[in-house]
């Protein structure tokens, strides 16, 4: 049996160096994904702590701990910009989709800096709008419903453009830049995408923000909306651009 490849953010991880025995921080863990990707990595030898200021987030991250069972992986309810000084410093500090929404990113990359090692490397995955979405074909629904996504996040304060930002933020940081890749998320009539679990997920968001109404989504149907439309087509249709760098601390 054929084993699925790495993901981008795996593949992002690895490339940048991050292995067996390293301390790891992971800023905005949410409920854990990235957290445990990192578990793999490093090893039981390892350390992952993961931070986040969303209360409920960490308590899914800490329910999910037990099937993982590492030694040395825990999650702490906190705002990335106020870590205190006795968790010491990291071999790297990673964090997915965080850094766009940061009101001032060199500030917050000069501030965790503060706990990075000497040599230490910040590794971020950002989401990026600024060439998508993109097709040859005509995909309605598919474009309504990434426009859903992407006026939820403007809305929120992101940087839709955290991309083609990242050189120039990490950068003035103070850190060197050692890569900075892309990788956009390929929809074709036969590959299944859960773009309708997507919406689905910021649906309790899009809905807050005014972004759509629930009539206007209709989130029962919408996946299978989305299926059928893809399935009807001979094109395919680019709807994600995912953004990773990382860099050192000299």
């Amino acid at each position: 049996m054929a084993t699925q490849p790495p993901d981008f953010t795996t593949r992002l991880m690895i490339d940048a160096g991050i292995g067996k025995g390293m301390r790891i921080l992971d800023v905005g863990c949410g409920s854990g994904d990235v957290s445990f990707v990192l578990c793999d990595l490093v090893g039981r030898s390892g350390e992952i702590i993961g931070v986040d200021h969303d209360a409920g987030a960490i308590a899914i991250a800490r329910h999910r701990c037990a099937a993982y069972d590492h030694p040395a992986l825990r999650f702490l309810e906190c705002d990335l910009l106020e870590l205190q000084d006795a968790l010491g410093t990291f071999d790297a500090i990673v964090g997915r989709r965080v850094l766009m929404y940061q009101k001032d990113a060199v500030a917050t990359i000069r501030a965790l800096s503060k706990y990075l090692r000497p040599g230490g490397i910040m590794v971020f995955q950002e989401l990026d709008t600024t060439m998508v979405p993109a097709s040859l074909e005509s995909f309605p629904l598919h474009e309504r419903a990434q426009a859903w996504i992407r006026e939820m996040i403007a809305r929120e304060g992101a940087d839709l453009h955290i991309g083609f930002n990242l050189h120039g933020i990490l950068t003035r940081a103070g850190l060197t830049v050692e890569s900075v890749r892309a990788e956009c998320l390929v929809q074709t009539p036969d590959t299944p995408y859960g773009l309708g679990n997507i919406v689905r997920a910021c649906f309790s968001r899009i809905t807050a923000l005014g972004v759509a109404s629930a009539e206007e989504v209709e989130i029962e149907t919408l996946q299978q909306r989305l299926n059928q439309e893809r399935s009807a087509s001979s094109g395919i249709f680019i709807g994600d651009m995912m953004f990773g760098s990382w860099a050192r601390k000299v």
